[in-house]
C-alpha cells in the first residue's frame, strides 16, 4: 500500500527538526503525527521542555507546545510502500524536500532524526547537502514502543534524547 506523510508542523521560532522516517498505521488513520499511544515521543518532549506532566489530551495543543518549545516536526519520507507500521517494510520510498524547507526557515540550528531509518533516508538523499551540513545532525534512538537491544522503554529513551536540551 501506497502511504504519504504530513505536511511539516514548523514556524520561525524553530531552531530543532526532528524527522521521523513515515507515519505509523495508527498515526496515518488520524492524520496526526506521533499519535500512537504507545509511541513515547509526546511524552519525551513533555518532560524535556514542559513540567513533566502527562501531554495535553488535545492534538492542537501538543502542536502548539513543540513549537512554542522550538520542535519542528516532519518525515524524511514523502511516501512509499509499506504494509503496516514498521520501517523495516518500507519500500520505494521518496524523500521530502528537506533542503528545501530548511532553507525557508534558517533558524533550525539541528536535525534531530527519530530513529535509525530517518538516519539513513535523510543520509541517502540529501547527506552532502549544504543546507544539511551546516546544520548539527543528531541520530536518536526511535520512540517508537518496540524494544530495542539498546533500549528498552520510556525511561532509556528519555535519557539519549536529553541532548535536545543542549541544542
Amino acid at each position: 500500500m501506497i502511504v504519504h506523510s504530513f505536511p511539516p508542523i514548523i514556524d520561525e521560532g524553530c531552531t530543532m527538526l526532528v524527522l521521523g522516517s513515515m507515519p505509523g498505521a495508527a498515526s496515518l488513520k488520524a492524520h496526526r503525527y506521533y499519535w500512537n499511544p504507545r509511541n513515547y515521543m509526546w511524552r519525551i518532549l513533555y518532560a524535556l521542555f514542559g513540567d513533566g506532566g502527562e501531554p495535553d489530551e488535545s492534538y492542537d495543543s501538543r502542536i502548539a507546545f513543540a513549537l512554542r518549545s522550538g520542535v519542528a516536526l516532519w518525515d524524511t519520507i514523502a511516501s512509499c510502500e509499506r504494509k503496516g507500521s514498521l520501517d523495516s517494510e518500507i519500500r520505494e520510498a521518496i524523500p521530502n524536500d528537506i533542503p528545501g524547507l530548511l532553507a525557508a526557515y534558517p533558524n533550525v540550528r539541528a536535525i534531530v532524526c527519530n530513529g535509525t531509518k530517518s538516519f539513513s533516508e535523510l543520509n541517502k538523499h540529501f547527506g552532502e547537502h549544504p543546507e544539511v551540513r551546516k546544520r548539527e545532525l543528531l541520530r536518536l534512538p526511535s520512540t517508537s514502543p518496540i524494544p530495542t537491544r539498546d533500549y528498552r522503554g520510556l525511561e532509556d529513551r528519555l535519557e539519549a534524547w536529553k541532548r535536545l536540551l543542549e541544542i
